[in-house]
């Protein structure tokens, strides 16, 4: 808490008396939370202990400004933010809170109080999905929660992450496969009729197609739980590795990429995969 308060004096006396911190607003500030996030996002995917230690300060920057100029339009502040936060984590996880805390107007924590076996028993969740599916129907019932199970994922969010968020709101108020290996039939499906559209040459038709196949896949993924997003970062960095060393070598030898043979390629290709297996 200390490390904390200091932060946000230094954050006060930055926006009083820096002149770039002066000028910053909600517009300007959007881009370079956008840009935190996915350094954040690399840093984990790494698994890279300091870069993630030092993201993360960035990324609450990031926040705690945006609840500083609210703050200064008298419209709410970092308080505020972390009470809202509280009440929220409180009111969805009735399996966990008594239920003087969970109906309580003042969203301010309260300690800890157990449930007696009455209390547990009517809201015991025993595994990761049900406290999900509970999740989705208490956000339905709160008065500025979502009106409907997908408004909930943002419009903004990269396609292959929201594709999975969207299966994932599903599944938890029961839109699912019974059996996950029943989505392979769904996933050859989608790829013949996507290989059906190509043959025609139809762009529209096989972009469309293409979607769908994705979708699909990353349906899979997600039946499997398997994070898709994850995965096709893996295989973009393993890509550039590969690739590297194959430009590596063309400039060790002398001879531009352009001017190699596919076989060529291809075989220091293999050597890359073999050297940066373990990579």
């Amino acid at each position: 808490m200390q490390a904390f308060g200091r932060f946000l004096d230094v954050l006060d006396a930055l926006r009083a008396n820096c002149p770039w911190d002066k000028k910053q607003t909600n517009e300007s500030l959007r881009p370079n939370t956008i840009e935190e996030t996915y350094e954040l996002c690399d840093a984990l995917i790494k698994n890279d202990v300091h870069d993630i230690c030092k993201e993360l300060g960035d990324v609450l920057l990031h926040i705690c400004f945006y609840a500083k100029i609210a703050e200064e339009q008298q419209q709410f502040d970092m308080a505020d933010v972390c009470n809202a936060l509280t009440h929220k984590m409180i009111t969805r996880h009735p399996h966990v809170y008594h239920p003087s805390q969970i109906d309580a107007e003042d969203p301010k924590p309260l300690p800890y109080v157990p449930q007696d076996a009455e209390e547990q028993k009517a809201t015991k969740v025993s595994t990761v999905t049900q406290v999900l599916e509970n999740w989705e129907q208490i956000k339905l019932k709160e008065k500025d929660g979502n009106k409907s199970v997908l408004s909930g994922v943002p419009e903004a969010l990269p396609s292959i992450i929201k594709a999975y968020r969207i299966q994932d709101k599903a599944r938890n108020v029961g839109f699912d496969w019974e059996d996950r290996r029943d989505v392979w039939k769904k996933v050859r499906e989608e790829l013949d009729e996507l290989e059906a559209e190509l043959d025609k040459d139809d762009k529209e038709h096989s972009t469309e197609e293409l979607g769908d196949f994705l979708f699909a896949v990353i349906n899979a993924a997600r039946l499997y739980k398997l994070n898709p997003d994850n995965a096709l970062e893996k295989t973009n960095r393993k890509f550039i590795d590969r690739f590297n060393y194959i430009e590596d070598h063309s400039i060790k030898i002398g001879k531009p990429l352009k001017d190699m043979t596919l076989e060529e390629m291809d075989r220091l290709w293999e050597e890359a995969k073999a050297k940066l297996r373990n990579k």
